[in-house]
Formats: structure tokens, sequence, C-alpha cells
């Protein structure tokens, strides 16, 4: 199935991240978090593999995507990066996403190296976007976005203008990094709303239910933590139950806003928690139904 009809056809769709593990002993933790999740109303689940995978990693992403569809009868997004491949090794991955039922592709440039050969297909998202969409109609293209802009782009105007080139290049929906702020994904709709970009857009949320996750989080995303979150970790921080009831409700809080709010997707990064994932789905299951009349 094309990702892009559940958006034509719902009102909120309401999608999942998990990752295989680099290490490839612990590749077990992702199988029991997909089985961890069955039942659950998922529309689609995305699935990545670390900046510059191996080409071990890259097949594995595309053997866990088409486990998600053909085993639980869920479509899945297959992340696909220009960093650490060349062209003809990307369309040797589109090859076997194809051969694999695999449609839906996740166009990303992906995280620079800190060390070693850069291969690098195309500069951009917007190019690798393109190539996809040229390689073979096949398959359905979508695109990230970045609510406080990307770490490299001058402004968050310059990345919106990116961001526009990169919906041309054929990407149908996109999804935000993470945020905490929900006042900033609403400002940042209204500024692609006024630069013509009108495409579906999946708010990005990942639950912090570990004092450990809040550090590494913000370092990797740039994330900026309001008075409200902060709070929060200043109050529970220590009481690792606590903090992850806490953590829990705001995940919950910032998901019903966005709801009422009109948002039309909410991507949640499970980091392979499926006690997390479950937690949320059945506190916020209600909300879908009801926006979606089902």
């Amino acid at each position: 199935m094309n990702i892009a009809n559940l958006y034509k056809n719902k009102t909120t769709v309401y999608s999942m991240e998990v990752f295989p593990p680099k290490k490839t002993g612990a590749v077990e933790t992702v199988y029991n978090t997909l089985y961890g999740l069955r039942g659950l109303p998922i529309d689609y689940i995305s699935v990545t593999y670390g900046a510059g995978g191996t080409d071990s990693q890259k097949d594995k992403t595309v053997e866990i995507a088409s486990l998600i569809k053909k085993e639980y009868g869920i479509e899945p997004l297959s992340h696909l990066t220009c960093v650490g491949s060349t062209v003809e090794e990307i369309d040797t991955t589109l090859k076997h996403l194809k051969d694999a039922g695999v449609q839906n592709i996740l166009a990303l440039r992906g995280d620079m190296p800190a060390e070693g050969e850069l291969k690098m297909a195309f500069p951009h998202a917007s190019d690798l976007a393109a190539h996809i969409r040229d390689y073979d109609s096949y398959f359905n293209v979508a695109g990230a976005c970045y609510p406080e802009g990307h770490v490299d782009a001058e402004s968050l105007d310059a990345d919106i203008e990116n961001l526009k080139k990169k919906v041309d290049a054929g990407v149908t929906h996109l999804t935000t990094q993470l945020f905490f702020d929900n006042d900033i994904f609403f400002r940042f709709m209204d500024k692609l709303d006024k630069a013509g970009i009108n495409v579906p857009v999946a708010a990005g949320i990942m639950p912090i239910v570990k004092k450990t996750q809040i550090e590494r989080t913000v370092a990797m995303c740039g994330a900026s933590i309001p008075s409200k979150f902060s709070r929060l970790i200043g109050k529970y921080g220590d009481s690792p139950e606590a903090l992850y009831s806490a953590g829990l409700s705001y995940t919950i809080d910032q998901i019903t806003d966005l709801v009422a709010g009109g948002v039309r997707g909410i991507h949640l990064y499970t980091m392979n928690n499926v006690d997390v994932a479950t937690k949320v789905t059945e506190a916020t299951e209600s909300l879908f139904k009801s926006v979606n009349k089902i």
C-alpha cells in the first residue's frame, strides 16, 4: 500500500519507528519489539539503520521491512540515505526493496561520518528523492523535516526553502524530527503553509522515560526544552519510577494537544521500547478513533 493513500483516507495517521541494533548479536531485539507491537492499531512502521550503515545493516533493514509487511500485515517505511552509499549501491537496495514488496521509502541525507572515507551518492535528500522517483514509479517517497531547523541549515527559513525542493522532487508526506514544544510545531506548520508546502506532516514524538535519554536526545537533534519539560526533569529526574510515569504523561499530553490541533499524523519514536509504545497507544487510541470516525 502506498502510505500517501493513508493520509488521503484518514484525518490523523498513527505510526511508529523501530531500528535494527548496530550489534549483530543483538538483532533479535527488534524482532522481539515487532512481536510485542502486534495487534496495536498502527498504520505503518518505519525502519531505520545507523548513519553510514554497512551493507549487512542495510540488508537487515530490507529484511525487517519485509517482515513487517508479510508477517504482521502493517505497511513498512524503509529508511534510505545518501551518505555511505554510491548510486550503484542505492540502486541495488532499491531493487532489493521492490523484490521484498516494500513500496514506501523515507529519503534522507543521513548523518555525516566523523571519520573514514565519505561515500555520498547525492548531496541532498531532495536529490535522492528525485532519483527514487525516476528509478521506478513503484515507490512512494517520504521525507523528513525539522520544526526548529536542520542543524546544518543557515536558518529555519533557509531550511524550509530546501524542504520545498524536497517536496517538488516528489516527496508525498513528511515526518518531523522530535520536539517537545507543540507551539514550535504549530508555528512551523504556519511557515510551511506560507511557503506553499501542503503535503501531510506527521509530528515526530519521542517519550522520554529515562534520565539517560535526555542529554543524549537533545545533543542528537538539538530540540529545545520548554520550561514545563524542564520542571518535570528537575522534579523527577532522580526517581526512575516517577520520571517514567511523568515522561509518559508528558508524551500523552503532547499527542492529545496535537491531535486536537489538527495534526495529520503522529509518529512515535519507540526506541524499541514495547512497554512505552503500548502504554502511549492505549492512552491515545480513542483520540484517533474519534478524529477518524472509526
